[in-house]
């Protein structure tokens, strides 16, 4: 089947769920620039990846079902040639005949015979982040992004993951020395109901610190970059405090950047207007997490939550200066999946074009909510680290809240060889759930 046959059926399977609009003309782009809907019908799908033979795969998250999948595109629409990965499922990628899958707490891959073979497990993916997308660097290893146990390294009540895993908490990458401060919370556990429970940083709920307490750094650390053989062998630390990298690239000059997410206004230490952040990513380097945000120290007022504490750092002594951002975007933007660009008749060359999932739902994010923020795909001049909008719906907000047929929530872009930019889009939400078969990929082109 052709591309457009493969597009009718996509349409055709629009028809059958009309829970989701689509209409290209409602996404607003640079002149010169076409949208068009590639495929339908997807149940959250978070990644695209093409393959050495130029296949297109999909990753399926697996948050509605339990079961992470990954799909290829066929002449017969998409097919799943394997599932069972544990939800959410980050990412996909090819290298060397194996599919690399993420999962939580998983490195999978998939050999050319279909079989699955576990290569990495125990990653401390337990609380609110997780281990993201694999790729691989010009020295043949495996790069990921290890996220983050809590929002700003205090486990507290907004951490429902607790109640199944008691003794989970942040990890740093290099041994740190506390401040000792401490956080008091209402116990919501069946062990600590009725009373008063205070809880420090980088260790479970329920225990306390003081000024001084020295906490060792591991390998697997939280919201850092790890680093591997392709076979698995041989984990280590590239860099930590990060909060949250959810997307990893090298670009044509063999440098190493990520979408790293910025903190929320909740928990027990809550930050408010924490930027997400672009970062170049250099080995040894400590970036901030959990005392500094967009290259800024979190005791500055404009970090403090409205009605609530400014916060103070947790850490006594900081590893180094972290560096600033290349580029950083508003809170709660959601940065998610980009690309490099490498077509001069697209756009400049080396300019970044990348997925922002976007935030409108303060029982998640905390504060206010913040409607014409994210659900868009943006451009960085990486001439300048300016963030210019690119593709955006034209009323600003995502189209479920103007019964519009533009984005959603766009969660990954990126480009083929001919340098046609896909951009996938998860779906809709009813509430805090992910409605099946409502997520969608976009085409963008751009005339010659």
């Amino acid at each position: 089947m052709s591309e457009q046959g493969f597009q009718n059926q996509a349409h055709s399977n629009q028809h059958k769920n009309p829970q989701r609009k689509l209409e290209p003309k409602d996404i607003l782009l640079p002149p010169g620039y076409t949208i068009d809907v590639f495929a339908t019908g997807l149940t959250t799908p978070i990644n695209v990846t093409f393959t050495s033979k130029g296949e297109m795969l999909v990753a399926d998250s697996g948050i509605t079902d339990g079961n992470g999948k990954v799909l290829k595109l066929t002449e017969h629409g998409f097919i799943t040639i394997a599932d069972g990965f544990h939800p959410p499922l980050t990412g996909i990628t090819e290298y060397q005949g194996n599919i690399y899958v993420a999962h939580r707490r998983y490195v999978t891959i998939i050999q050319p015979d279909g079989s699955k073979k576990d290569i990495i497990e125990g990653l401390p993916s337990n609380g609110d982040h997780h281990n993201n997308r694999v790729i691989f660097g010009p020295d043949g290893k495996m790069y990921f992004g290890q996220g983050t146990a809590t929002n700003s390294g205090v486990v507290g009540k907004d951490n429902d993951w607790v109640k199944e895993h008691p003794f989970f908490h942040d990890y740093p990458g290099s041994r740190i020395t506390l401040s000792g401060q401490n956080f008091q919370t209402s116990g919501f556990l069946k062990s600590f109901q009725n009373r008063t429970v205070t809880t420090g940083a980088y260790v479970p709920f329920g225990v306390e610190t003081y000024s001084g307490k020295m906490v060792d750094g591991i390998n697997r650390a939280s919201g850092s970059i790890l680093r591997a053989n392709p076979d698995g062998s041989e984990l280590e630390l590239v860099a930590w405090g990060l909060r949250n990298p959810f997307r990893l690239r090298f670009d044509r000059f063999n440098r190493l950047f990520t979408a790293n997410h910025g903190m929320d206004v909740r928990g027990s230490r809550p930050v408010a207007n924490s930027p997400d952040e672009f970062q170049w990513i250099r080995p040894g380097l400590w970036y901030g997490f959990p005392d500094f945000t967009g290259g800024l120290p979190v005791t500055l007022p404009q970090f403090q939550p409205e009605g609530k504490p400014q916060p103070s750092f947790l850490l006594r002594e900081h590893p180094m200066q972290p560096p600033h951002p290349v580029a950083n975007f508003p809170a709660h933007s959601a940065t998610m999946g980009f690309s490099f660009n490498d077509n001069p008749s697209f756009a400049p060359i080396g300019d970044v074009f990348i997925a922002e999932f976007g935030a409108n739902a303060p029982g998640t994010t905390g504060g206010k909510p913040l409607p014409r923020v994210g659900h868009r795909v943006s451009r960085i001049d990486m001439q300048t680290g300016q963030v210019h909008g690119f593709a955006l719906n034209r009323s600003g907000l995502p189209a479920s809240e103007t019964n519009g047929g533009g984005f959603e929530r766009p969660i990954d872009a990126v480009f083929d060889a001919n340098g046609t930019l896909y951009v996938v889009d998860f779906g809709l939400f009813s509430g805090a759930a992910a409605v099946p078969r409502t997520g969608v990929i976009w085409k963008v082109t751009r005339a010659s």
